[in-house]
């Protein structure tokens, strides 16, 4: 089983020398080693857990369990993932067992499928010319470019805020895969192999959730007249 310390089969370049050296010292008990880990990614796997059960109090328990699981299966790791490949999948797996005994989740592939596979636009229709205009399915309302922006000001403007409640609002696996990618800094092939999805899913998804976000910043800046 995953979540007791089975590695993925993964397709990434399996673990590093400071994975396999980091390794040695958690098998040999050094317990620094461990308190380091902890602190590179419990609150990562926080975030995470939160995303597949009810309650905050319910991710720590799965964090802790987590934590358990590692210790568990040191012995089994082989390195043909990253040290935080397999452990994060020591976590999903165990939250989404949890998530669905408190009738909170489905399986997340099948949630990813649904939303990559749909005919959701990625942008709003009525952002194009419609259809009977000389220029139909050309822009109507043209994205804001915002790339020399200062930061001072995105922060002055609390974005941050908007692009929060923006992800929250998200549908599911676009919220994960918008928050491993884009708030934890994951590369595409880390979240494929984390989450079980397909590349093609993962930038559609992706593609979506950026979109959506992007256009809940616009009505805002829109709102306070930017």
């Amino acid at each position: 089983m995953a979540d007791r310390g089975q590695e993925p089969l993964a397709t990434e370049g399996g673990a590093s020398a400071d994975d396999l050296q980091l390794l040695e010292r958690l098998r040999a008990g050094d317990e620094r080693a461990f308190e380091a880990l902890i602190g590179r990614y419990h609150s990562a796997l926080l975030r995470l857990a939160m995303m597949y059960v009810p309650s905050r109090a319910v991710a720590e328990e799965v964090v802790q369990e987590t934590w358990l699981g590692v210790l568990q299966g040191l012995a089994r790791f082989e390195g043909r993932s990253s040290l935080k490949t397999w452990l994060f999948r020591i976590l999903t797996n165990r939250a989404k067992t949890r998530g669905q005994r408190e009738s909170r989740s489905v399986p997340f592939a099948d949630l990813a499928a649904a939303e990559a596979t749909g005919d959701e636009p990625a942008v709003d229709a009525d952002r194009f010319l419609p259809p009977g205009h000389e220029d139909a399915g050309w822009w109507a309302i043209y994205p804001r470019a915002w790339s020399g922006a200062p930061e001072e000001r995105l922060l002055a403007l609390e974005t941050r805020e908007v692009i929060d409640r923006a992800i929250a609002a998200l549908p599911p696996a676009q919220r994960e895969v918008i928050t491993l990618r884009d708030i934890e800094g994951w590369g595409s092939e880390e979240v494929c192999n984390i989450l079980q999805i397909s590349e093609t899913n993962q930038r559609v998804l992706l593609h979506r959730a950026r979109s959506k976000v992007r256009r809940a910043l616009e009505q805002y800046m829109e709102e306070i007249g930017v």
